[in-house]
Order: structure tokens, then C-alpha cells, then sequence
């Protein structure tokens, strides 16, 4: 076996593991990840044992126009984002001339 068959391979059985690895980590630390072609993104998600909300994320505040409030258990925690390409306005507000 060459070297270059024993990198692809040590490749091959490392890239799984590493998002296995990765998966487990989001998991257990209650992050949603989002990525597309402009950016890459870590929320925080609820967590299921929260005493306070139960998981649900927050409760409906009372009166006549009830709003949601949100637990601490994810709102007070930062997004994470890492920009990629830059968006472009398809459309620009002036035109060129």
C-alpha cells in the first residue's frame, strides 16, 4: 500500500467520525447549525430540561395582547455566524445611469 492509498484512506475513516463527532457536540450543546452559499450559522435551541419553560422555548405573557417571552435557557445566549460569500441585491434600488 502506498502512501497515497493510506492518506485516502485514513481520509475516508476520519470524515465520519469528525461529523459524528460534530453532530454529538451540537447536540449536546443545544445549537441548530445552518449553512448555505452566504454564511454559516450556530443558534442556540431550548433545552428539554429547562425548569422554567419545559423545552418549549418560552410562554405567552397574559392581557389583551399576549405576547411570547422568551426563556433564558437559548435567547440569552449569542448566534454564532461565520459570512461566506457576500448577498448581492438582485435587484438595486437606482439604476446605473
Amino acid at each position: 500500500m502506498t502512501t497515497r492509498h493510506l492518506r485516502a484512506a485514513l481520509l475516508l475513516t476520519a470524515v465520519p467520525l469528525a461529523a459524528a463527532t460534530a453532530v454529538a457536540a451540537l447536540k449536546a450543546g443545544h445549537w441548530r447549525l445552518c449553512a448555505d452559499r452566504h454564511r454559516i450559522e450556530l443558534k442556540p435551541r431550548p433545552r428539554r430540561s429547562c425548569p422554567d419553560c419545559g423545552g418549549a422555548g418560552g410562554w405567552w405573557g397574559g392581557g389583551a395582547n399576549p405576547e411570547m417571552e422568551a426563556c433564558g435557557c437559548w435567547s440569552d445566549r449569542r448566534e454564532l455566524r461565520i459570512r461566506l460569500l457576500p448577498v448581492r441585491d438582485p435587484w438595486p434600488d437606482e439604476p446605473p445611469f
